[in-house]
């Protein structure tokens, strides 16, 4: 059977109905993306001849895995196509340049310690070298940004996040800052080493990379937001250049402009970014996306 199946008036009419079309009642941009969605997924499973039980075992293996959504939804580019699409319409608005934005991740947790100066990120003793990353934040024009909270948050050692450790061993904000920058727009911080980790075992996102062929590992990575009135908040991160899977990162966050190669001296590494804001055109560009996200007591400092 092919797809005119779906278009039929019996199974259009059905669709319209689901999405509530017809009704004075609700959200038309609700109604008319939830349409879309619809029809989209039956042609899917018509197109492929999706059995019943098949259809059934997709929607309890999302149930089960509904704790790595996150992970699920950058493991099958679904995020980074984000990237990509906001891109093209940055790019069809004239608007370019900048240090290019990549996917925030599951990961982040709101409430972390608003501190100054040359910070020490790690809470917690670990059995690795230590991490010194430097930089500006500069505007379009190279003209320093004042007035910028870095947010930064990296795994440790082991690739477990503080907050998410399953072991329980981590001080709450261990590897996790918020960094208050002077008017010279310059930051520096030092951390005990990140590594990169791989989705957890024999869960949901790693039942899906094995039924794909793919592996479900990360480079080590350290993540960023940037926000700064009269600038576009960027989301952001590195990827080590050097890691193996630098570039073949399961969740797509590889991205050309993102990738220094630290200097290596003996167990320690050192790296030298720049992060180049593009300016906001009101005040919806300042804010983060509203995307849920964990969070925590604010720490003290």
């Amino acid at each position: 059977m092919d797809d005119s199946f779906v278009k039929t008036h019996e199974v259009q009419a059905l669709f319209d109905t689901a999405a509530g079309i017809g009704s004075a009642d609700g959200s038309p941009r609700v109604k008319a993306i939830m349409r879309d969605i619809i029809e989209a997924a039956a042609a899917v499973i018509v197109r492929h001849d999706v059995s019943e039980s098949e259809f059934w075992q997709a929607v309890t293996f999302l149930q089960q895995g509904a704790d790595e959504f996150g992970l699920l939804v950058a493991g099958t580019g679904l995020e980074h196509f984000l990237d990509l699409f906001m891109d093209a319409k940055d790019a069809e608005a004239g608007l370019t340049g900048g240090t290019p934005r990549t996917i925030e991740g599951p990961l982040y947790v709101a409430g972390a310690p608003l501190v100054e100066g040359d910070v020490n990120l790690s809470k917690d003793p670990d059995d690795t070298g230590a991490l010194y990353m430097n930089g500006r934040v500069i505007g379009p024009d190279g003209e320093p940004v004042s007035d910028v909270i870095l947010h930064v948050w990296h795994a440790n050692s082991k690739g477990w996040y503080s907050h998410f450790d399953p072991t329980g061993e981590q001080t709450p904000f261990n590897n996790r800052a918020r960094i208050k920058l002077g008017p010279d727009g310059r930051y520096s911080f030092h951390s005990r080493m990140p590594n990169g980790y791989s989705v957890p075992p024999g869960g949901a996102t790693d039942v899906l990379m094995q039924a794909l062929g793919r592996h479900g590992n990360r480079p080590a990575h350290v993540h960023f937001f940037i926000e700064a009135p009269g600038y576009r908040t960027l989301t952001t991160q590195i990827n080590f250049g050097d890691d193996p899977f630098a570039k073949d990162d399961f969740a797509f966050g590889t991205r050309e402009g993102l990738l220094p190669v630290p200097q290596r001296q003996g167990d320690s590494a050192y790296i030298a970014f720049d992060f180049r804001l593009q300016r906001a055109a009101g005040a919806e560009d300042e804010q983060l996306s509203a995307r849920s996200r964990a969070a925590a007591e604010p720490a003290l400092a």
